[in-house]
């Protein structure tokens, strides 16, 4: 505690000597210059670190995520994305939103939302529109709050292309982590 106080009171020491040489060489402008600048440091910070503006940002925190419904989710998702650096458009549908995503290499991810991995027999395809682009056939990830049953890892791992985001590492991806230090999406 005794260093960060040290610090603090270094800082405002230094801050009060700098506006003090600027007022003797310039006069009164660059005090008030000074506090002005400071005041919006202050407020730029302050609102940064408010739940709205840190949400915007694609930061969440584990109670936030939830209270998200399905809907919700899905914004989320795609502000953590954009947060990456992931170009994203979100699908809206009332029962089962959808994402797409590609990233500054041309990677194309799906992303869907749902409580089991595994489609049910009538359910469409993923994506039922074509991805322009390299041809490749896109990534999908299937985001779900809980955990996966192996049931729906070993499909998973049928499809080839699928990744699942179970509610651990969506809890971390939340916080900050880097989608790509989830998994790699090109593996």
């Amino acid at each position: 505690m005794l260093p960060a106080l040290a610090v603090v009171v270094v800082a405002v020491c230094a801050l009060a000597a700098a506006l003090a040489a600027g007022y003797r060489a310039a006069g009164v402008g660059v005090p008030l210059a000074g506090v002005v600048i400071l005041l919006l440091i202050t407020t730029v910070t302050v609102r940064r670190r408010r739940p709205g503006m840190r949400r915007r940002l694609g930061y969440y925190t584990p109670d936030e995520l939830l209270e998200l419904d399905t809907q919700g989710l899905a914004l989320a998702v795609a502000r953590m994305l954009r947060r990456d650096g992931w170009r994203v458009r979100l699908l809206p549908a009332p029962d089962r939103p959808r994402l797409c995503a590609q990233d500054r290499g041309g990677r194309q991810l799906e992303v869907v939302f749902r409580p089991v991995a595994e489609p049910l027999p009538d359910e469409d395809p993923p994506h039922p529109h074509h991805h322009r682009g390299n041809g490749q056939k896109p990534l999908q990830l299937i985001v779900h709050r809980g955990s996966f049953r192996a049931r729906d890892v070993q499909w998973a791992r049928r499809q080839g292309n699928t990744r699942l985001l179970d509610g651990t590492a969506l809890r971390r991806w939340a916080e900050g982590t880097y989608f790509g230090e989830l998994f790699s999406p090109g593996s």
